[in-house]
């Protein structure tokens, strides 16, 4: 790397453009190997990131850089939100870069929406006239308008409302008291990331850190743990009511784990299937796993609602017990570190490497053949017109 400030400026925007996106940890790893102190480092992120040439992301306990797209047509966003001190805070949040548009009633915001053509609206739920979740619905429901990105913020008891907003294709949900600098970093991602379009799920810490968090587990031994965590009988939900409520389920988990990891320091990660890899101190994984199992659980209501069942006090078990509806839950199942390290030392050797130096990163399917997964019943596919499940034939029952 070059010595100068612009120089590794330079340096780092070449590392970016080749990957598009990159962890601190990496960076700063590749930094120490190469004599540059870790100030200069955040230093030159610090630059970068205020020049408007990257932007970074705390997802899964992975502190994440993207490259942005380089300066072209100014972007529009739209904020519907009727305390004129929060719409004003969300704007100043979003910061300069920008075309903003600000209204105070739901009743104004679909119209605006069709004059306005933003690419992106952030709704708050409790508005006059007509909810957030309503125009969200609205929005993604209309071929003209439903490439349109939709953020949703709202102090309102989540447990419900997430669900429905993901299920009207919403793309994030955020919770108030909000933190300006996830509103100002979500929106820039969504707007401005190079390549694919910013998914909050498949954007999950991808292949490499999975694969460097499987060699830190195996490293650390039983204080470090490691596992999935999967939505057990989501190929037979699937079956039954739709790929499409699928995907959603994934979100939702994707999304819960995403807020609850924000006070635990753990890692989360995505395996492109109906699991996600959750690892670190025992005491984080029990606590972050936990959380995560009673919030699905005390969601399980509104689900069975949306799938038709419509009593409130439906008696949830009889109802599973009845083989009606399969009965999801959220399993984790911790790796054991021996048959980890046996089953990680065998496609090492499919792959043909002499050493521990040269394993590099894990493919998904090498990932799912680590963690004793094989013929698995859901894998995600992503291309033009987002992410997609794809169900299998078979049943939900664990691979070993």
């Amino acid at each position: 790397m070059a010595d100068d400030s612009a120089g590794l400026q330079n340096d780092l925007m070449e590392m970016m453009n080749d990957r598009q996106q990159i962890s601190y940890e990496e960076l700063s790893e590749l930094a120490m190997s190469r004599g540059i102190p870790e100030d200069r480092l955040k230093g030159a992120l610090s630059d970068l990131e205020m020049n408007k040439a990257i932007a970074s992301r705390s997802s899964g306990g992975i502190l994440t850089y993207y490259i942005l797209q380089g300066p072209g047509e100014i972007r529009k966003v739209l904020i519907v939100e009727d305390d004129k001190n929060i719409n004003r805070l969300m704007s100043l949040s979003i910061g300069k870069g920008f075309e903003i548009g600000q209204i105070y009633d739901g009743g104004e915001a679909i119209a605006a929406v069709r004059e306005k053509k933003p690419d992106l609206v952030i709704l708050d739920l409790m508005l006059p006239h007509k909810d957030g979740l309503d125009i969200c619905n609205t929005i993604k429901a209309d071929p003209q308008l439903s490439g349109t990105i939709v953020i949703l913020v709202s102090a309102m008891d989540p447990t419900s409302n997430r669900f429905k907003g993901i299920k009207y294709g919403a793309d994030y949900y955020i919770k108030k008291p909000f933190d300006p600098s996830e509103l100002k970093n979500l929106v820039t991602l969504f707007l401005r990331k190079k390549g694919k379009r910013f998914d909050a799920l498949v954007d999950l810490p991808d292949e490499e850190r999975i694969s460097a968090q499987i060699e830190s587990s195996i490293k650390q031994g039983e204080s470090y743990k490691i596992g999935t965590l999967r939505i057990d009988n989501l190929g037979t939900y699937a079956r039954k009511f739709g790929e499409r409520a699928a995907v959603v389920l994934l979100r939702l988990i994707s999304q819960l784990l995403q807020d609850d990891i924000k006070s635990n320091n753990a890692f989360v990660g995505f395996l492109n299937s109906d699991e996600f890899v959750v690892a670190g101190t025992k005491e984080n994984v029990d606590a972050l796993v936990k959380k995560v199992q009673d919030e699905f659980a005390a969601v399980l209501h509104f689900i069975l609602q949306d799938a038709g069942y419509k009593q409130l006090d439906v008696d949830m078990e009889s109802l599973f017990e009845s083989e009606e509806v399969p009965k999801l839950s959220l399993v984790f199942k911790e790796s054991d570190k021996q048959i980890l390290k046996q089953r990680r030392n065998q496609v090492l050797k499919s792959k043909g490497a002499a050493n521990n130096n040269e394993i590099g990163a894990y493919t998904y399917d090498e990932l799912l053949e680590i963690f004793g997964k094989k013929d698995l019943d859901i894998k995600i596919t992503r291309d033009s017109t987002g992410v997609r499940v794809n169900v299998g034939k078979g049943g939900d029952e664990e691979k070993d």
